[in-house]
């Protein structure tokens, strides 16, 4: 762990310039009748949590290349969190990956104790063959056309429902790689009725304090054809499981330029709007780091989402999802941290009054520059105050590499290899 005396020490050539900042940006809010210390609330009372994969070095489909120090199991892994909470003060929680992070539940909830963390949403992995399995998921899980296939799919979601159980998780997501690469291959209809039913079998299975989350993408691995390609059909999904089954959305799993702001309006009118992976891209799935290609894609969606929040029932998963491939994991995911923090707190800066009686004017160009104003605003001294004050650093990046955190767990960690491709 980065120990309080480090970034108290980095902190502290940083803290005038800091409380200058902090009260030249609220003079200005001030004069529009925003006071700088409500904003400063939300930041801090603001969370995200990480994905214990995202801390690994990802790949692509044609090589890998592992960085130093990268984590051996869950509980370096949970290590390697706790440096990202105690930084930022701002990811409290760790979603896990079964089976990667499997081990024993009372180990997992000591080690994040002591790293000061919880457990997010679970996540299932039937898009990958594992060593011991007996059926191959080559040709789909949840909706193969052979029933022991699908049967040991649905028992490895109830596996993941009861590990989460145990460490204090209240969800399940559920994405799946099943569709078609070739036409004719699959018979379409049935197939998603195969995976309705299997979904059923593991919603029957929830506790009554848990929900599922029904994720979908638009392609890969399955190219021609997916299962859940889109939130159309995740909707349809929650929809006939029940009040327990909600949508998910990853921000990279849509075709180029779709709206995604209004696929998050339309998923809270229609009450099933659980839940979003974030990060960024630039051609599909890509995985980037959050903001780092279209931040105010990322301000759109939460201004619906801050517009939302007064929405009966809404409660809402908020987690990275992130493949990094040349940049140190732990760095990328509190630089998205922030980033997702940012564009909170900046679609918080909204001026919703205003923006309601221009819309009723058909005032479109007033109706845009209001929330370019919001977006424009450059919320760092809040973000900056908020960390220092919750207990982490004012910069994190330049506080992580002062304490040499990852020199430090290379010594101690075995080298990865970066034969072949693929995910985490």
């Amino acid at each position: 762990m980065i120990t309080k005396d480090i970034i108290e020490a980095q902190n502290a050539p940083r803290a005038a310039d800091l409380e200058t900042d902090y009260a030249a940006l609220g003079a200005r809010l001030a004069r529009n009748g925003i006071e700088i210390d409500d904003l400063l609330a939300r930041a801090r009372a603001f969370e995200v949590a990480v994905p214990s994969w995202g801390t690994g070095t990802g790949g692509t489909r044609f090589a890998r290349f592992p960085g130093g120090g990268e984590p051996a199991n869950i509980f370096d892994k949970l290590d390697d969190c706790g440096v990202i909470h105690g930084l930022t003060q701002a990811t409290p929680r760790v979603s896990l990956h079964i089976p990667w992070d499997k081990a024993a539940p009372a180990d997992l909830l000591a080690k994040a104790e002591e790293q000061g963390l919880g457990f997010d949403a679970m996540n299932s992995n039937t898009f990958q063959d594992q060593p011991d399995q007996a059926h191959s998921y080559k040709f789909g899980s949840l909706s193969h056309v052979d029933a022991a296939t699908r049967a040991q799919a649905i028992e490895h979601n109830l596996e993941c429902i009861e590990i989460g159980r145990t460490i204090g998780s209240k969800a399940l997501t559920v994405w799946i790689g099943d569709g078609a690469n070739f036409p004719g291959q699959t018979h379409m209809s049935r197939q998603f009725d195969r995976y309705l039913a299997s979904m059923k079998e593991i919603y029957a299975g929830l506790p009554d304090d848990w929900r599922i989350f029904s994720e979908h993408k638009i392609y890969e691995p399955a190219f021609y054809s997916t299962v859940v390609q889109d939130w159309g059909t995740s909707l349809l999904t929650a929809q006939e499981l029940g009040e327990k089954a909600m949508c998910l959305v990853d921000l990279g799993h849509h075709a180029p330029n779709v709206n995604i702001e209004m696929i998050v309006s339309r998923l809270i009118r229609a009450g099933k709007l659980g839940g979003f992976h974030f990060n960024d891209s630039k051609y599909g799935d890509d995985d980037l780091d959050s903001g780092t290609i279209e931040p105010y894609r990322l301000f759109l969606v939460w201004d619906e989402l801050v517009d939302a929040e007064a929405t009966p029932g809404l409660d809402l998963a908020h987690m990275i999802d992130q493949s990094h491939n040349v940049t140190d994991p732990i760095e990328s995911l509190m630089i998205s941290a922030m980033e997702i923090q940012r564009a909170f707190v900046q679609a918080s800066l909204v001026d919703r009054v205003a923006l309601a009686g221009y819309q009723e004017e058909n005032d479109a160009l007033m109706a845009s520059a209001t929330l370019r104003a919001a977006f424009r605003t450059d919320v760092e001294p809040i973000l900056a105050m908020a960390r220092m004050q919750s207990g982490g650093a004012i910069d994190p990046v330049a506080t992580y590499r002062a304490s040499g955190y990852r020199a430090k767990v290379s010594e101690s960690r075995p080298v990865v290899s970066g034969a072949g491709g693929g995910i985490v």
